[in-house]
């Protein structure tokens, strides 16, 4: 980085710090800017073409450049040197920014204080580093929550969902986590279930459980007051402790009206008796339903009604002289007024905070009802959620556009520290189509949160519904991902550990480069991985941009030509294939596949060596037990990194405080680029025979092995 260099000039236009009005402008280094959120908009990297961007948290499905349910006001540049910086904004109030072409940055909020942070990288992973750095690393999550997921709002009974294990269960596709949305519960109250429709089903997740399967519940923010008096203990034992979001008044629940029968009150999540109280409604019910995570929805918050039922008073925090460029301009439609309190303060200082102040209590509320390590997924989010929740990108549609869209969205979230993203494969709202779904049912496989969900009134659309035809492709898709969940894992440990992202545009990787800059069609799993996916229909190919660098066909083992780096080649993609591409200098951890991963895990590993131009690479591996909490903070893992050089690979093991890797092995070591058939293979001194050496004319050779994983491997190609 050179000395000097200005990444903050506000002579752009004047300060402004008045009572309900702070406004601030600078320049920026360059147009390639990413970053603020959350919305939806058509690309990675922003159009600064006068395009604004409201920030405060709705409940609204996602529509172009509409502010959603989270606040992210951090945004990263990449400068013309290719030097990048990141700055956030840390303010909670309703807020704007625009981006202008000079190119320049303006801040407007109603409130707080302006307060930046510069994160100066110099390359786009160490921004991301000290922005996690500050704002709290990511969790890392449970194994099995890295599994294929499924849920849907309409299943009927527990038949549906029994039809649904039963058919998936049939054709043979990895699958690791069902869901209950709000048909599980007895009308729609939280801590309740179903006896009627959902009869034994307390049973049905035990025996989910015997599977290898996890089930994970939906909870909202608001209870019903309007339940017969010694029915319902969860509303009756927080009005004992007074735990709602109040009137201005500051004494009278503010009532709404959401989901759940009659009218609701919310839980005010930032005052610690609520907290202490969500995690004693939270173990009970596990005593009742023993699920594995919760799913918090609905969290901006959500209200049916534009403020309390009493409406809202008109004053100066209801109805400020300046409201952001936000979705409709009012800061109470579908949620609560702004001048009711919460115990930091009126909530038009803390609205954008109500879902990231139920993040941390769930969190802790799971590690104490299961004793194992937390799932909390969460649709409102704010700074530093990462810490505890994953992310859906909402309620999105079955359309093409929202596909696209979605790669923008988990790029995004990852430069906001919150890596456990994904979309609602196959679409949300609308009926999906058969290639669509198969084409985002590919796409999905890759995302690192991997969810299909559907709204209810629309026709099924879990990957065994369609068909056989339908039912491989997921299948073969999926143990492609279930395969690689070692790496992916891997990349999690050091997102958890380092604040590293896990998903990333090419930008991340080849920032130098300034075509990848423009690129959300592709993305990178790490630094290694490039998925490419079909995003458009009746496309049999794509066009993928080569950077400078060594790649590899992920099926094939075939090298793409030196001619097609920086540049765009056209990829074979029939409709059983999503293009994958793996990048030479780089080793990667892969395990056999099953239907679950807790059967996975027990299979025999194996490691991908893909060489750079100078026939090297390198990598690593983290494992434990896969659920149980603070591993890395108390050491109890095996991290391993692997090396390859002049025929040498070679294993260093760092930790080995896991005693479960003493069961494991390794079985097969693939080489792709390599330069010529080796006369022989020693692994620890041992000879291979040939029979178990497979050299291919395009570079790949598989040396299929039975060496020990808890024990240093080393492999020499004579």
């Amino acid at each position: 980085m050179q000395e000097g260099r200005l990444r903050w000039d506000t002579s752009l236009a004047n300060l402004v710090f008045s009572q309900q009005y702070l406004h601030i402008a600078t320049n920026v280094p360059s147009s390639s800017v990413f970053g603020f959120g959350e919305h939806q908009h058509p690309s990675f990297k922003h159009n600064m073409n006068h395009i604004a961007y409201g920030m405060y948290t709705k409940d609204q499905s996602p529509k172009m450049y509409a502010n959603l349910y989270g606040v992210h006001p951090f945004y990263m540049c990449i400068e013309k040197d290719s030097n990048t910086h990141g700055v956030l904004f840390l303010n909670s109030n309703a807020q704007d920014v625009t981006l202008c072409p000079e190119p320049s940055l303006t801040f407007r909020t109603i409130g707080g204080v302006l307060d930046f942070y510069i994160f100066l990288g110099p390359t786009p992973e160490n921004v991301i580093q000290q922005y996690t750095e500050t704002i709290g690393r990511p969790h890392l999550p449970p194994y099995w929550s890295l599994g294929y997921q499924l849920s849907r709002w309409g299943y009927p009974n527990i038949g549906a969902v029994e039809k649904v294990v039963r058919r998936m269960e049939q054709y043979g596709i990895p699958y690791d986590v069902q869901y209950g949305d709000i048909d599980y519960m007895d009308r729609q109250l939280d801590f309740t279930y179903d006896k009627d429709n959902y009869a034994g089903l307390p049973e049905f997740i035990q025996e989910l459980k015997k599977d290898g399967l996890h089930y994970v519940i939906i909870l909202d923010p608001f209870l019903s007051k309007d339940q017969s008096r010694g029915t319902y203990q969860p509303y009756e034992l927080g009005e004992q402790l007074g735990i709602w979001v109040n009137n201005s008044d500051g004494v009278t629940p503010a009532v709404g009206k959401a989901l759940s029968p009659g009218n609701s009150v919310y839980p005010d999540y930032s005052n610690p008796k609520t907290a202490d109280w969500w995690t004693q409604m939270c173990v009970q019910f596990h005593n009742v339903l023993p699920y594995d995570g919760i799913w918090i929805d609905m969290n901006e918050p959500s209200n049916f009604l534009n403020g309390q039922i009493s409406g809202c008073a008109h004053n100066n925090l209801n109805y400020p002289p300046y409201v952001p460029r936000i979705s409709d301009y009012s800061l109470f439609q579908n949620t609560l007024c702004p001048d009711s309190k919460s115990f930091l303060g009126d909530l038009y200082d803390t609205h954008s905070l109500f879902g990231w102040s139920e993040a941390a209590p769930t969190f802790q509320a799971i590690k104490e009802a299961t004793g194992k390590r937390p799932f909390v997924l969460s649709r409102s989010t704010f700074v530093g959620n990462g810490k505890y929740t994953a992310h859906w990108l909402g309620d999105n549609h079955a359309v093409w556009e929202d596909m696209h869209m979605s790669i923008i969205g988990i790029l995004e979230f990852n430069l906001f520290g919150i890596p456990q993203v994904g979309a609602d494969i196959c679409g949300f709202y609308y009926d999906t189509t058969l290639e669509l779904c198969l084409r985002w049912t590919q796409l999905g496989a890759f995302y690192p949160l991997s969810r299909n969900h559907n709204a209810i009134g629309q026709k099924e659309q879990d990957p065994a519904v369609f068909g056989i035809e339908f039912a491989a492709i997921a299948r073969s898709t999926l143990q492609i991902r279930y395969s690689l969940l070692p790496y992916l894992y891997t990349l999690f440990y050091e997102a958890h550990a380092f604040g590293n992202t896990v998903a990333r545009g090419l930008m991340h990787e080849f920032t130098a480069d300034p075509e990848t800059h423009g690129i959300d069609t592709a993305f990178l799993w790490g630094s290694a991985l490039m998925i490419a996916p079909v995003l458009q229909e009746g496309a049999r190919s794509v066009d993928v941009y080569f950077p400078e660098a060594p790649w590899f066909d992920y099926y094939t083992g075939d090298k793409v030509p030196a001619s097609s780096h920086n540049k765009y080649a056209s990829i074979h993609a029939p409709l059983e294939k999503i293009p994958l591409f793996i990048r030479g200098g780089y080793i990667l951890p892969t395990q056999t596949p099953a239907t679950r991963t807790a059967k996975s895990r027990l299979n025999p590993f194996g490691l991908v060596v893909a060489l750079d131009d100078q026939g090297e690479a390198s990598g690593s591996l983290f494992w434990d037990d896969g659920e149980s909490i603070d591993t890395v903070e108390n050491g109890i893992y095996f991290f391993a990194r692997y090396t390859y050089r002049e025929g040498h690979l070679k294993t260093s093991i760092v930790d080995n405080n896991y005693r479960g890797v003493n069961s494991l092995s390794y079985d097969m070591i693939q080489f792709l680029g390599v330069t010529s058939r080796p006369n022989g293979v020693t692994v620890n001194g041992k000879s291979i025979r040939s029979s178990d050496i497979h050299f291919q004319g395009n570079g790949k050779l598989i040396v299929h092995i039975s060496a020990p994983l808890g024990e240093e491997l080393d492999l020499m190609l004579q």
